[in-house]
């Protein structure tokens, strides 16, 4: 399977895994594009998905499956079912809790669309308010492997990379990523969010170091990590 990527908006980005005949829907705004290249491609919509459902990520799922005729699957029957099948092709579901009660994470080969739970340089907003949950979630993105390629629900990367460099300054590896930068083309894999971004470094020691000279606590996982979701 593949996966292609469409910016609409500003920011959002939609994707469509696909194969030779048949595609999944994510989050997608972008209708006239994955519509333009549906036809083009002879690529039959089988379901529509989504991320969450906050309303910049449902926005277009109406009007694709009013002219593709795509099951939509909401998010209770995706958690419930933990996977869907393209073709005979898995792609697993894993509930996320943190950035919203319902967010959910798309895993198939070494790819995962993220949504709003992990953008690349750091991890989405807890709009839930709930940070132990968030932690649960953002450790189970954390135990994939390290070439797992990483594709979030928004361009945010300027943005999140700037607060990096401020909180890690001698951090080269920021630098050496902004040079790569395409937003034509938005990904990270795991092992690049390991090396620049700071809500995945939280047991890194320099990284400890830096929130030790802010006076925030350290003493545990959780509380490195609600002292890092304090500063981003």
């Amino acid at each position: 399977m593949k996966i292609k990527q469409f910016r609409y908006v500003e920011d959002n980005l939609a994707y469509l895994i696909y194969d030779e005949k048949h595609g999944v829907a994510v989050d997608p705004g972008a209708v006239n594009d994955i519509l333009a290249f549906l036809k083009k491609s002879d690529i039959k919509l089988e379901y529509v998905i989504n991320t969450h459902t906050h309303p910049d990520h449902t926005s277009g799922n109406a009007a694709i499956i009013k002219k593709t005729g795509a099951e939509y699957i909401d998010m209770n029957a995706l958690i419930k079912k933990n996977f869907l099948e393209l073709s005979g092709n898995r792609i697993d579901v894993h509930h996320t809790p943190g950035h919203s009660e319902d967010s959910v994470i798309f895993h198939f080969d070494n790819i995962l669309v993220a949504g709003d739970t992990l953008f690349t340089g750091k991890a989405g907003k807890c709009f839930t308010g709930d940070l132990k949950r968030f932690l649960a979630s953002i450790k189970l993105i954390m135990s994939f492997p390290d070439d797992t390629v990483i594709y979030s629900g928004h361009d945010y990367v300027t943005e999140y990379m700037e607060t990096a460099q401020t909180i890690e300054p001698d951090n080269s590896a920021i630098e050496e990523f902004m040079t790569q930068y395409n937003p034509g083309h938005v990904y990270s894999t795991l092992a690049d969010e390991y090396r620049m971004n700071p809500t995945l470094r939280f047991n890194n020691h320099q990284l400890i170091e830096v929130l030790k000279d802010k006076g925030l606590p350290v003493a545990t996982e959780y509380d490195r990590w609600r002292s890092v979701m304090s500063i981003v």
